[in-house]
């Protein structure tokens, strides 16, 4: 799907504020609200539109230990790459996974309510012997930037 400036503007728009009205959006998108809601729904069909999501002070609500690990498996064949990623999507407290070229195989973001908690966590996916051969651990100690909201123009090729 193509996308012109106006559906840049509606993308734009809900990635800052995903409760927004929709004569609020019209008005952002420079539309009147019918069109608008016609694009957004179109994009929502397109798969480019996955979700409406709430963003939480996870710390506010109880303590966390935020965790990046780098994990290099010992094998390396599709199932040996499956049976990883199936474990990872079931496991609720690895929030985030990148599978990565280079020295590692993936990068995991863990939330844990402690350090404890966390290797916990990795004693479990090795005694469940996933094929990890190695792992590293980073906690991190200061969220500088965690941004949600893409710079959708300054990714997406320029129009001619």
């Amino acid at each position: 799907m193509k996308l012109d400036a106006i559906d840049l503007r509606i993308l734009e728009a809900i990635q800052q504020n995903g409760r927004i009205t929709k004569l609020a959006l019209a008005e952002k998108a420079g539309l009147s609200p019918t069109p608008c809601w016609l694009r957004l729904r179109k994009l929502e069909k397109a798969g480019i539109v996955t979700g409406y999501h709430a963003r939480v002070a996870v710390r506010r609500v109880a303590p966390v230990a935020s965790v990046m690990m780098e994990v290099t498996l010992a094998n390396h064949r599709q199932a040996d790459f499956e049976r990883f990623e199936r474990a990872v999507a079931a496991t609720p407290e690895i929030v985030a996974c990148w599978s990565v070229g280079g020295g590692v195989d993936y990068i995991l973001k863990i939330m844990a309510p402690d350090i404890d908690a966390y290797q916990r966590l990795v004693d479990s996916l090795l005694d469940r012997e996933l094929g990890i051969d190695r792992y590293f651990t980073y906690i991190v100690t200061k969220t500088v930037k965690e941004e949600t909201v893409l710079p959708l123009e300054t990714l997406l090729p320029a129009s001619e």
